[in-house]
């Protein structure tokens, strides 16, 4: 049976980056029907970014979160660099939203380079120069590009995910929700994930 997973999910959160490569892992064990309903977990963010310190988390709470990704992302072996900054994904999950309507391969080069560039790269993708790189990379055309950030219908998008998150009531990412019945949060490891689609599966 195909199992659909709605993960709320945005591009500047880490244990998404790690999260989003584990549940693809599993695509080969599963038919899985994915719906990245992607969210906005820093709207107040600027585009040009800003230092993370500012984020206002104690340093040595910090330290521990940074040390716990960087092991996740080694054991998955995904490349990660130290955080100097964050930004505002909201022109990076438009572009995401304009990818899906360009074909299923053009959206996965589009979500894995969104968090590859800004997590293994250091690059900010709160910059349009830097989207439209990465959308070139996956060989998106410039007018689809562009429309990722004037069409309304984009961002209407993103206004329904939102409103999806809270009557779930989503309280942090990523969230899965597994078959409208079975909820994880946060970075779940592979053999969770893999216990619960099988539960799924079985009925």
């Amino acid at each position: 049976m195909r199992i659909p997973v709605t993960v709320f999910s945005d591009y500047i959160c880490p244990f998404c980056y790690v999260g989003a490569h584990r549940l693809l892992q599993l695509a080969d064990e599963f038919e899985l029907d994915i719906l990245w309903a992607n969210i906005e977990i820093h709207p107040d963010n600027p585009a040009e970014g800003k230092p993370v310190e500012e984020l206002g988390y104690p340093p040595d709470q910090w330290r521990r979160m940074m040390d716990a990704l960087s092991r996740m992302a080694a054991d998955e072996g995904l490349p990660i660099v130290e955080r100097t900054f964050t930004t505002n994904s909201r022109r990076a999950l438009l572009l995401a939203e304009a990818a899906k309507d360009a074909g299923r391969e053009t959206f996965a080069c589009i979500h894995e380079r969104l968090f590859r560039s800004y997590f293994g790269e250091r690059r900010n993708i709160g910059d349009p120069e830097v989207l439209r790189g990465i959308a070139a990379e996956c060989g998106m055309d410039e007018a689809r590009v562009e429309a990722a950030w004037t069409d309304p219908a984009y961002a209407a998008r993103l206004r329904q995910y939102h409103e999806a998150a809270t009557r779930v009531g989503v309280t942090g990412t990523p969230t899965y929700v597994i078959d409208n019945r079975r909820a994880l949060v946060g970075a779940a490891d592979t053999d969770d994930l893999r216990r619960a689609l099988a539960e799924v599966a079985a009925g």
